[in-house]
């Protein structure tokens, strides 16, 4: 048996996530621990506990949802570990990369609400896009269509029918009302993430990992801009350097994972999307969702 530990981003997040994890050992210390470092309170924010004092309050708000993923899922990776149990592989989508390069041991957990706190932040920033996922379509198309309009890419490649495209907005909906597809939904998004549109705030961030240290990674980490496992510290941060402005290649992901022969898929965090996926794509594999203390035996 192969198993691999998959970790969502945004849009996985939801209100009260983080009370099935707060009995799980250091969950006070680690919310306390961004919390500070936010100068917010991300355990009322979580429970949807609006304060007026807080900016951002709204969990939905990148700010406060990078962050609060990373405490979520990690707790559950700690608790993983404590019980000696490990992946032969891990991945994340988007944000949960991050996620999977603490579960391998790169960085510990300070350095990556850091990471998170500062990815965030210059995410929220970055204004001037939109974002469209799109649904049942010729992956022909789709191709030539991207290519011949300038200002579009794929951002997120999800599976052979789903994907989201990034960059400016007329440049995306040119591209999503000329596609034949089954369905074409907005996001309600802040700016073009994954795209060149993000590049002042990728030199930014990769400027703030120049001050970082990496360690190798105790289990093959299968990146986004490049799903082939590596263990390598400075290649794993030179990947992560270039996540803002590149598409998130999750359908190679999961075909990556297939060939190391994967059978089993375990999603970490709230929600079930990465498991949808899998599912839909490949071929026997077997998949169960880690989102509470209860999930773990606990």
């Amino acid at each position: 048996m192969s198993i691999a530990w998959v970790f969502p981003g945004q849009g996985s997040q939801k209100t009260g996530m983080a009370d099935p994890v707060l009995t799980l050992p250091g969950a006070q210390e680690r919310f306390d621990l961004a919390s500070e470092l936010l100068g917010r309170d991300l355990l009322a924010i979580c429970r949807g506990e609006i304060s007026d004092a807080a900016d951002p309050s709204d969990l939905n708000d990148t700010r406060n949802t990078q962050p609060a993923l990373f405490v979520v899922e990690s707790l559950i990776v700690d608790e993983l570990l404590r019980q000696s149990r490990a992946p032969d592989l891990v991945a994340g989508h988007s944000l949960g990369e991050l996620v999977a390069l603490y579960a391998a041991g790169v960085f510990d957990a300070a350095t990556g609400l850091e990471l998170m706190q500062r990815r965030s932040e210059l995410m929220a920033n970055a204004g001037g896009g939109a974002m469209t996922a799109v649904i049942g379509f010729d992956r022909s198309e789709l191709e030539e269509l991207v290519s011949a309009t300038q200002g579009v890419v794929i951002a997120n490649d999800n599976s052979d029918a789903q994907v989201v495209l990034s960059g400016s907005p007329d440049a995306v909906n040119s591209v999503s009302e000329a596609l034949s597809c089954k369905r074409a939904i907005p996001l309600a998004v802040s700016g073009a993430f994954h795209s060149p549109f993000m590049a002042k705030a990728a030199d930014a961030f990769s400027v703030h990992l120049d001050g970082l240290s990496f360690q190798d990674a105790r289990f093959p980490v299968l990146s986004n801009t490049d799903p082939t496992p590596s263990l390598d510290s400075a290649e794993l941060k030179q990947r992560l350097r270039q996540q803002m402005i590149t598409g998130v290649r999750w359908r190679e992901t999961m075909s990556g994972m297939t060939s190391a022969g994967v059978d089993t898929l375990v999603e970490i965090g709230p929600g079930n999307v990465l498991s949808g996926l899998a599912k839909r794509a490949m071929k026997g594999v077997t998949t169960s969702q880690l989102a509470s203390a209860g999930d773990l035996g606990l």
